[in-house]
């Protein structure tokens, strides 16, 4: 079920309408949650219900298991590592690594025909799997390390793990931050309803003004037979899809932060303006920010973090961010972003050059394109359509060669612009003084959001999946 479809506007009138209703009890309340998140996730495939209900009741189990028999608790949360990454993989990365088997035995003269032998519902990703299983693995992880209790009733941990919000695209929820608010009655207040509308307005917004009207033209660049031999063209296709991927998953996360604030819920801000970030260690501080720190505490600091020596350190970024590359997608291409990512983190710590170059005039707007150009580099790997074609396209971005027309059609441009100009403006700082003074007064925000419904209504793109409902 789509935010962007009729039927899930019909879905949430409906849930929202009879929520004051359900929420009156608690156990009515997470009842509720559950049987709706459900009707939610099967609405893509009721044959994939079977595989969240299986992870939640192994973590449920074994959360428990840890808190009764303190001596099994390793055996618990190995029992839930290995359940929730098997699963991951079976669905995830079986076709993957079966044709690479191939390829390789195929190498040393063996003919394998593991991919062919994979059974066709494993070829099938369910929607939305990266994202709760690792959700439900922080809730071992955190009664592994004596931070959270388990919770006894097995509605109040479904009612966490398969919120609808934020179920099959983040931003990823930690147990000992949501838990609690669950048990809570709570009524959403006038203020929260607002701010809540602001969210889901702006994300729509996001989604359907920017993010669609974007797509066709990156889809039409990354698709043709053969590449354009522009520079410039490049160099404007991979901007667009910066701001695409960056307004479709943010604008998912400002919807799913704004439905559970009109629950009464706090999600925690998972996009905060990546792109005028001045060094990659800040970047990664404002993009996908519950994935990143669930990385960070649950990958990087286990591994010794940044306090075993330089060398380690260095290796720690490097598994951190391979392994976040291949949590995006079973592909080489992931891997190699995951990559790029690294080594610019490691030149960057090695070198510390934003602060240097922070230390002259324009520095700071220097770094920042310095920064915007690593990340241009990584999306191209990202967003290609394969590896091959991923090499091609950063040759052609930096062979300065003017062959061939630089235009995305006026459509794209002309949305590239407004989103290009908004980060501007928060990056100068514009925005500050205008909303103090003017947006966020008396009556001023319900016209603008209600200009912006209007823009969403009559200027949304073709419509289209979050581009992160594939992970």
């Amino acid at each position: 079920m789509l935010f962007n479809s009729l039927i899930f506007l019909a879905f949430a009138a409906i849930f929202f309408a009879l929520w004051p209703f359900a929420n009156r009890w608690t156990n009515a309340r997470l009842a509720y949650l559950v049987v709706a998140s459900f009707i939610f996730y099967g609405w893509w495939d009721w044959r994939f219900l079977f595989l969240i209900i299986a992870s939640g009741l192994l973590d449920f189990v074994s959360g428990l298991g840890m808190f009764r028999y303190p001596p099994w608790k390793r055996f618990f949360l190995v029992l839930s590592i290995f359940g929730n990454l098997g699963s991951l993989a079976a669905f995830k990365y079986s076709g993957f690594l079966a044709e690479n088997f191939d390829a390789l035995f195929a190498k040393a003269g063996f003919v394998t025909n593991l991919a062919t032998n994979i059974p066709d519902f494993m070829l099938i990703l369910p929607v939305g799997i990266s994202f709760y299983t690792f959700q439900s693995m922080s809730y071992t992880l955190d009664i592994y390390r004596g931070e959270l209790k388990p919770t006894k009733n097995i509605l109040h941990f479904f009612a966490y793990l398969s919120m609808f919000p934020q179920l099959v695209a983040g931003p990823i929820v930690r147990a000992k931050d949501m838990l609690p608010q669950l048990l809570v009655t709570h009524r959403s207040t006038e203020e929260e309803r607002f701010s809540g509308l602001r969210l889901v307005t702006q994300g729509f917004f996001k989604k359907v003004v920017i993010a669609d009207n974007l797509a066709p033209a990156v889809n039409a660049a990354f698709s043709a037979t053969e590449l354009a031999p522009s520079t410039l063209y490049w160099w404007l296709v991979i901007t667009a899809f910066a701001f695409q991927i960056y307004c479709d998953f943010s604008g998912y996360s400002d919807i799913a932060c704004g439905l559970a604030r009109w629950m009464g819920y706090d999600f925690a801000v998972n996009f905060n303006n990546p792109y005028i970030a001045t060094s990659l260690k800040e970047f990664w501080t404002r993009w996908h920010i519950s994935l990143s720190t669930w990385f960070r505490d649950y990958l990087y600091i286990p591994l010794g973090g940044n306090h075993s020596g330089t060398v380690r350190t260095y290796c720690n970024i490097l598994v951190t961010m391979l392994v976040s590359g291949l949590w995006h997608g079973a592909a080489w291409t992931f891997i190699a972003w995951g990559g790029i990512h690294a080594f610019f983190t490691c030149v960057e710590r090695m070198t510390d050059w934003p602060s240097f170059l922070k230390r002259v005039p324009l520095g700071r707007l220097l770094a920042s394109i310095v920064i915007l150009m690593q990340v241009w580099v990584a999306w191209v790997f990202f967003r290609a359509e394969s590896f091959s074609q991923a090499i091609e396209i950063v040759k052609i971005m930096f062979s300065f060669s003017g062959h061939g027309g630089a235009s995305l059609g006026w459509d794209a441009e002309f949305f590239l612009t407004i989103a290009v100009l908004t980060e501007l403006c928060i990056y100068f700082k514009v925005f500050a003084s205008f909303k103090s003074r003017f947006l966020f007064h008396h009556r001023l925000e319900p016209i603008f959001l209600s200009f912006l419904i209007a823009i969403c209504v009559f200027f949304r793109g073709p419509g289209s999946e979050f581009i992160y409902f594939q992970f």
